[in-house]
This record gives C-alpha cells, structure tokens and sequence, in this order.
C-alpha cells in the first residue's frame, strides 16, 4: 500500500501555523529556542512513554526511541532528571472560579434581579459562607485574596465585599494569564485531535463564526455583542454542570449526584479572535 503524506504534510503546515504566535510569545518572554527544544525532548518522551505504550507490556526506553526518534542514551538523560515539581496553580484557580461561579448563581448571595449582592466577609451569608459552601475547606481569606488579585472582587468603604468582575479571569498576572494558555490551548488541541480519530461516530462541538472583511469601526460593537452573548451562553451552561456536579460540597444534599460513578472533565469554551488585514 502506497504511503498517503497528505496527513503529514497537512500536520506540518498546521504545526507552522501553530507555532507561529507560540514563537512570538516566546520570544517576547526571553524563551530561547534551547530552552524550547529541551522542553519538547522531556515532553515527547513523557508522551510517548505514558501515552503509547503497547498494552500488556512495561514501557520501554527502546519503544520511546523508535516513537520519538531519540537515542536511548538521551532517553535515559531526559528520564534521570527530576521532574518539576506539581504547581498548586490549577487547583487555586479551580476553587477561586467555583465561589465566584457560585456568586454568581445561588439565590442566597443574590439581590434584586438576580444581581450578585456585596457580602460582608463574615456572618450567616456572608463571604465565608460562600467560600465554605463552593470551596470546601479552603481559608476565605485566600480565596479573597485570589479574586481580588485578579480583578473579580473589590472591598467597598463600609468592607463589605463587592463582584466586578463574573469571571475568573486575570487583569495583570502575566504568570496566570500563561497558566490560561497552556490549559485553554491544550484542551482545543484535545477536542480537535479526538475529532480526527472519532469524528465521524463521536464528534465533539468544535465550530466558530468567521468573515474574512469586517469594516474596522464595526469591531467595538461586535466585542460588546460577542462577550454578552457568550458571557449569557457560558452561564447558562455552568447552571446545568452545576447541577450534575458531583464535586461536594457544592451538590452535597443534591440526591441526584452519585459520586461513585465515573466522572469527566468536560466544558465548553469560547474565544474571540481578530487579525487586522491593512
């Protein structure tokens, strides 16, 4: 059978494509390619080993080598050295957006219209009511200080605690907003590489509007209608997730959750793009 390069040849023009703005992104952060490239060596093992090992067997050093095109001698290198250490970002971010979510839902932190209230940071509704009830065991006052960082809360003049901002998404933390990249990117790749192998008998949602000529002074009215509609959409899905949550204690007295069942991570996300043309 005759070998079809038109899979590879069409990766590789995606991957230029891809890598272009990483490579931007890289560079203005003072990445060298060095550092890149043994950043990639240490990941293609890490795959090749985790994800593509033969089942039934131990993975190999030689399977990695045949995968990745490594010699086993670099192999053992890039193995021998300790891995980093777990970041704790992904989990403070998990619990921060979950109370902000929860403000944002729960009729008991509610006002008028179904506004979120301002909270006071103590008492029976109050801040730490709504860390304990969405966060678990996390202190309010870490919590506090996450939101705060980026932007999502503010402290009025008589304390008490006011939303600004319905999203957990940060103003100024560089480190954060990189963080963002690496997860919201990473799970893009994910839904597009599954659509690849089982699209045509399990196609996950994977769509976007685009026009390739809109007048300039056009986009700040589209920006508005995008991020309100999207913001409105986003909502209304993290109701219904929500509801299936099985995470406690969120939906601890929900008799619907059975924890015990297999779980997932799943969402949906939505981004806004422009490229100026002339």
């Amino acid at each position: 059978m005759d070998f079809d390069a038109r899979p590879h040849q069409a990766i590789n023009k995606a991957l230029e494509r891809l890598l272009r703005p990483l490579f931007r992104l890289l560079l203005r952060n003072g990445i060298s390619y060095v550092a890149f490239e043994e950043l990639t060596r240490r990941t293609f093992v890490d795959v090749s080993i985790r994800d593509f090992g033969i089942p039934g067997r131990k993975p190999s050093i030689s399977r990695a080598s045949v995968l990745s095109g490594l010699s086993r001698k670099e192999i053992l290198r890039l193995l021998s050295d300790p891995p980093p250490e777990p970041s704790a970002d992904g989990d403070s971010h998990n619990r921060a957006a979950r109370v902000l979510t929860g403000w944002v839902r729960d009729a008991d932190f509610l006002g008028e219209g179904g506004v979120p209230r301002p909270l006071d940071p103590e008492g029976d509704v109050s801040f730490a009511a709504l860390v304990k009830r969405y966060s678990g065991d996390m202190p309010a006052r870490a919590v506090l200080d996450e939101l705060m960082r980026v932007g999502a809360v503010q402290r009025q003049p008589d304390g008490r605690l006011e939303m600004v901002e319905r999203a957990y998404v940060p103003r100024e933390s560089t480190v954060e907003k990189l963080r963002i990249l690496g997860a919201d990117v990473a799970d893009l790749i994910e839904t597009i590489d599954h659509n690849v192998q089982h699209g045509a008998a399990d196609p996950r949602f994977q769509r976007k509007v685009l026009y390739e000529s809109i007048p300039a002074d056009a986009l700040p009215a589209f920006r508005k209608l995008s991020a309100a509609q999207s913001q409105a959409l986003l909502e209304k899905l993290d109701r219904w997730l929500a509801a299936h949550d099985t995470d406690p204690p969120a939906n601890e007295s929900n008799p619907s959750v059975q924890p015990d069942q297999p779980r997932a991570r799943v969402g949906l996300g939505i981004y806004y793009f422009e490229q100026w043309i002339s």
